[in-house]
């Protein structure tokens, strides 16, 4: 018999709740805790998402619980903070969110954690840090979705530009979870090919993609939801529960997540959203990509915008 796969998801805000869902519906594990502070509004969440299961080919549990259901969990999902306001960038929120996460990490250390922890609470790449240290977890058990959702947004992006599926588009965006990211262009790649060799061969349909507006709508798509309606939650839940996924399923899939860079890419003592090797173990491997110079003049550029901000 197969071991129960249990998530335990440690805030049961708009984000934590689509989480959830997102891994309900697509059944990735057995067993689904929502934690909270607020243990209403978390059991209402689970029971909400519990009755949606129903209607799938599922038999998921989602329930209500609390800091001893991590014991045994295979996934730590730290999803509390403080939410960003219209006009904030995600540097805005890390006072609150530290102070958040601070009590989170406080009560995971009075029990024994044997599986791995993915953060994607706001500011991503510093608390994945800060909760790395905090716990004293080894690198490969605590990393945060990173550059994921920053990466469907420049994919989702040359697929609007040039009418295409974005499943088609392979290429990453790399550093901070935030307006430093960027985009190495270089191994941008559509069917396979070089962007820039489709725009000559076809400028009809690819005329129209361009460094600038790529990078500039994979900045401000976050920020365009937030203003539309108050928040992001459908692409971050769907961007963990895929994570989740490569996790429990040990697919060894290589996948963007902020990790502890420790000389990949000239970068140390910082993490940042790098393309990964994920598996059941968590972080196996750091893909290093050839940048060209000025991208890799980019990422450093990331780095130090994240190293400024780093909190013990």
């Amino acid at each position: 018999m197969l071991a129960n796969r249990k998530i335990v998801i440690i805030g049961a805000g708009h984000v934590g709740s689509h989480c959830a869902y997102a891994l309900a519906i697509q059944g990735i594990c057995d067993e689904i805790v929502l934690v909270d502070k607020d243990r209403t509004k978390a059991k209402s969440h689970s029971m909400d998402i519990a009755d949606s299961v129903s209607f799938f080919n599922s038999s998921v549990i989602v329930r209500c619980g609390d800091y001893s259901d991590c014991k045994d969990a295979d996934i730590i999902v730290i999803s509390a903070g403080v939410p960003r306001l219209p006009g904030q960038t995600r540097l805005d929120v890390l006072d609150g969110s530290v102070e958040c996460v601070r009590d989170i990490v406080s009560n995971l250390n009075k029990i024994e954690i044997k599986g791995i922890i993915i953060t994607i609470t706001n500011p991503a790449d510093i608390i994945a840090d800060f909760v790395r240290k905090a716990t004293g977890l080894p690198k490969n058990r605590v990393f945060s979705t990173g550059t994921s959702l920053d990466t469907a947004r420049m994919r989702r992006t040359v697929a609007d530009l040039c009418n295409i599926a974005p499943q088609s588009v392979i290429g990453f965006a790399m550093g901070e979870h935030g307006d430093s990211s960027m985009v190495p262009f270089s191994n941008l790649t559509i069917f396979g090919k070089n962007y820039k060799h489709l725009k000559e061969e076809n400028p009809e349909r690819f005329g129209r993609l361009s460094e600038k507006v790529i990078t500039d709508q994979t900045h401000m798509r976050g920020m365009d939801i937030i203003e539309g309606k108050g928040s992001t939650e459908f692409g971050i839940g769907t961007a963990l529960a895929d994570m989740a996924k490569a996790v429990l399923m040990d697919e060894h899939r290589i996948l963007p997540a902020s990790t502890l860079l420790e000389g990949e890419y000239g970068q140390t003592n910082v993490h940042a959203g790098v393309p990964c090797i994920i598996g059941r173990n968590g972080i196996e491997q750091i893909i290093e990509l050839k940048l060209t110079d000025e991208e890799l003049k980019q990422f450093e550029n990331s780095c130090n915008v994240i190293k400024q901000h780093m909190v013990e």
